[in-house]
């Protein structure tokens, strides 16, 4: 394993700690089109899932991810403990996107611990807002984000998950949009699509769809489930709202046979946002693992012969896989984000206002990537069936952005969460020393302007933290293997703080380091893991690095020369 040579980041922390141009693409649609996309652009702006079966992992693993993209969120790590709660406690409801107050329903008389979208029975949840029918949005009941941390803090299993959340819709209302959730436990990986009745009707129509065992799926911000198995009685494979159909059918959404029917162009019809915005991530997930390019065009959003919901990979996949994915900018694609004019001469992925903008009544649009700046935070849930529960889940966590984060080992039962990662430790608009949040802002915020020059350096030490990370985990599973829970609890809740505390402190130093070798927008001479000072110990002159001969060439018609 490899270290960090000036300086060594990695280590000091860990002692000291407690095809390729990206023009915007250009489409002319009707003002209809453009009003539809409009309205749901702040939902096709967030959030990311994958999936994976067992039967699909390297080592047998239940992996699910999700990123929670929102300029409004500030990265943390939620969480909760068990608890036992006296008969005629209640449990409050407050919208998660809003913070507002929308009342309280009957608490349980026990409830689970909770590591951020993870339980001790290694239950995981994630999700992804579509918006879909405009009219069909709720205002009462309880909202999304709710639903699933309720369901962690009162189910075990996927299934469980699943009725208690559509029992709670049924009882309550849903006070939310369309939504996509990926609900996995140490056996199954299901996929629940949900939106309201409207503000006039209580409830929910809903549909979910079991991953195969053997199979990898995804979904972002577009619903995705079609046509359901009204054969499968026993519902080994789907489960639906007994009332599905018959109310699409009295809105008017659908007319023909029951067989025919597609819950997502029911409910979520795809325009050109929802591929070239939302599928074209699922596309390019699919694309490490098979062969999509007879998706391309989908992606782009000129065809409609739709993806699959799952796809059997060609080979396992693995935690650190997910990992890459997540990071996923559409490199070595047509939608490369950090490619073309837009990305400057540093190649950068940032993209100025929304999704794309309009110009002399026309309509242009930028690539979405998976890995996007406006990430509060994100996760890879590695659920392990072939370990105890308190041992078995791990909750991989990072802040920021996914491209510059790092995704650190959080074991799903531990009892306090690290200093760096609690809630109230700094916010959106308090700036904190010891947050991580704010430690990894800084890194890629200063990235972003050179991002082509500083993103290897920073990719040099992420990964230098994920092999220590994904080395470490083996002897401490074995270290805990025989303690009793309570023990093996302790044990990993200090693991995991230190982790979490090493890795913001290797942040900080690396920062500083990039402030050094990038001031002024030149480049500070390095040699043997130091930089280069002259024979009387004075800094050397830096390399003062030009623009890059393509950029250039673009600005050379509008520069003085002889």
């Amino acid at each position: 394993m490899g270290t960090s040579k000036n300086p060594s980041f990695f280590w000091y922390a860990l002692k000291n700690s407690s095809q390729l141009q990206n023009f915007p693409i250009l489409m002319k649609r009707t003002a209809s089109i453009l009003a539809l996309f409009l309205t749901v652009a702040g939902y096709a702006l967030a959030c990311t899932n994958f999936m994976a079966g067992r039967d699909a992992s390297v080592n047998g693993d239940i992996l699910v991810s999700y990123a929670a993209d929102s300029y409004s969120l500030y990265g943390f790590l939620r969480y909760q403990a068990a608890a036992d709660h006296p008969e005629g406690s209640v449990r409050k409801i407050t919208d998660w996107d809003t913070g507002k107050p929308l009342g309280e329903i009957p608490q349980i008389g026990h409830t689970y611990s909770v590591v951020g979208n993870m339980n001790e029975h290694q239950l995981a949840i994630g999700e992804t807002t579509w918006g879909g029918r405009e009219e069909l949005y709720g205002d009462s009941g309880i909202d999304y984000g709710s639903l699933i941390y309720i369901a962690l803090e009162r189910c075990r299993t996927a299934r469980e998950a699943i009725d208690c959340m559509t029992r709670l819709v049924a009882e309550y209302g849903y006070a939310s949009e369309g939504e996509s959730f990926t609900i996995a436990d140490t056996k199954e990986v299901w996929i629940l699509e949900m939106i309201g009745k409207g503000k006039q009707e209580k409830g929910a129509v809903w549909v979910a769809a079991r991953v195969p065992d053997d199979c990898i799926s995804a979904h972002a911000n577009q619903a995705r489930i079609t046509q359901i198995d009204l054969k499968d009685k026993k519902h080994e494979n789907y489960l639906w709202a007994d009332d599905v159909i018959d109310f699409a059918r009295a809105k008017g959404y659908f007319s023909g046979k029951d067989r025919d029917f597609s819950f997502s162009d029911t409910y979520n019809p795809l325009d050109f946002s929802g591929e070239f915005v939302c599928e074209a991530r699922v596309w390019s997930f699919f694309r490490h693992f098979t062969d999509m390019s007879e998706y391309y065009d989908y992606a782009i959003g000129k065809s409609d012969k739709r993806m699959p919901l799952f796809i059997k990979p060609d080979r396992k996949v693995s935690v650190q896989d997910f990992q890459h994915c997540m990071r996923d900018q559409y490199e070595g694609t047509p939608l490369d984000i950090t490619q073309g004019t837009a990305a400057g001469p540093w190649h950068t992925k940032l993209r100025y206002g929304s999704l794309g903008f309009k110009l002399d009544s026309v309509q242009y649009w930028y690539e979405r990537p998976i890995a996007t700046q406006q990430t509060g935070w994100s996760f890879v849930a590695q659920i392990r069936p072939y370990m105890p529960d308190h041992i078995g889940g791990i909750f991989w966590f990072g802040v920021d952005d996914a491209a510059t984060n790092l995704y650190v080992p959080m074991y799903c039962r531990i009892d306090q969460v690290p200093e760096c990662y609690r809630e109230g430790n700094g916010d959106l608009y308090n700036y904190s020393p010891t947050s991580a949040f704010w430690a990894f802002n800084t890194v890629a915020n200063f990235a972003y302007s050179k991002y082509s020059d500083m993103l290897p350096d920073i990719r040099k030490v992420q990964s230098e933290w994920e092999e220590y990370f994904h080395q470490t985990i083996p002897s401490v599973d074995r270290a805990v293997a025989e303690m009793s829970p309570d023990d093996a609890r302790k044990y990993l809740t200090h693991f995991s703080c230190m982790q979490a505390q090493a890795s913001t402190e290797s942040w900080k130093k690396l920062f500083e380091y990039l402030l050094v070798k990038y001031l002024d927008g030149q480049v500070r001479k390095e040699e043997n893991g130091q930089f280069k000072r002259n024979e009387y110990g004075e800094p050397v002159g830096p390399d003062r690095k030009p623009f890059p001969e393509e950029f250039l060439r673009k600005i050379a018609p509008e520069t003085e020369h002889e």
